[in-house]
């Protein structure tokens, strides 16, 4: 069976990967060379050789990212909810001879609570906006990443920063108010007609959920795309607030774990 053939018959194709072979999977791709010229945006802000990093690559459609991560050496753990993305992932990362690299499960980030697995770099673009949970989401991943992650969502226009206070006076909730106040935007319905889009957060808010979690952003290579990294100066939430409403949230026994603590 030709190339051209098996592409036929594992599509449609949101990747567009440029084969070995010079076939391309997606060449009338209605963003364009997509995910490619995004992948050309950001490849400079991650270290050229992630020889011994793992690599945690979330909604990983038909892995074009983990086919680049593993080509910079790092070990690739590539998930997605969706079953025919994985199966394109995996015939793709066979094509570039990376299936040794590049390991395929079908999960929801939310079953990383129930892994011990961490990880160097976690590549989470392009699914905050679609989860119903996203902060919980981001309070699993705070416990994963070892290093960095490199984060995009759908986000509200504008890049307003302010100075956040500490507090908030019972009374002066004004603030909020502010254009750069962190705010994330619930769509109740429909946005670009997808039902799954439920949240647009401002670059505020991006800002500073990161920072709740941990992270640093050190830079952005393109629109709507954060470097973030662990920073041990600061304390992520899950450190700091109620780790028994974390627990439970992720359907874990926090009675136990309180328990197991006093008996440190």
């Amino acid at each position: 069976m030709s190339i051209k053939t098996e592409i036929k018959e594992l599509s449609p194709w949101f990747h567009n990967i440029h084969l070995p072979d010079g076939t391309e999977t997606a060449p009338d791709h209605f963003l364009g060379d997509f995910p490619s010229f995004k992948w050309n945006n950001i490849k400079d802000s991650i270290p050229e050789d992630l020889t011994g990093w793992k690599v945690l690559d979330i909604g990983c459609n038909a892995g074009f990212y983990s086919i680049e991560l593993a080509k910079r050496g790092a070990d690739v753990l590539a998930i997605d909810l969706d079953e025919h993305y994985l199966k394109q992932a995996r015939w793709t990362a066979e094509q570039f001879g990376l299936d040794d690299k590049i390991r395929f499960k079908q999960m929801q980030v939310y079953d990383l609570a129930h892994t011990e697995e961490q990880f160097d770099l976690v590549w989470f673009m392009g699914v905050f906006y679609h989860l119903r949970y996203p902060t919980l989401a981001m309070d699993i991943l705070t416990q994963k990443v070892r290093k960095m992650m490199v984060f995009q969502t759908l986000s509200l226009p504008g890049k307003e920063e302010m100075e956040i206070p500490d507090d908030v006076e019972f009374h002066k909730r004004e603030i909020m108010k502010n254009d750069a106040w962190p705010k994330m935007a619930f769509i109740e319905s429909k946005l670009a007609g997808d039902p799954t889009n439920w949240w647009a957060i401002n670059h505020q808010g991006i800002l500073s959920l990161l920072r709740s979690c941990g992270f640093k952003v050190t830079a952005m290579p393109e629109d709507e795309t954060y470097i973030a990294e662990k920073d041990e100066k600061l304390e992520s939430s899950v450190d700091t607030w109620n780790f028994s409403e974390y627990l439970s949230a992720v359907g874990k026994d926090w009675k136990e774990e309180v328990k197991n603590k006093t008996r440190k």
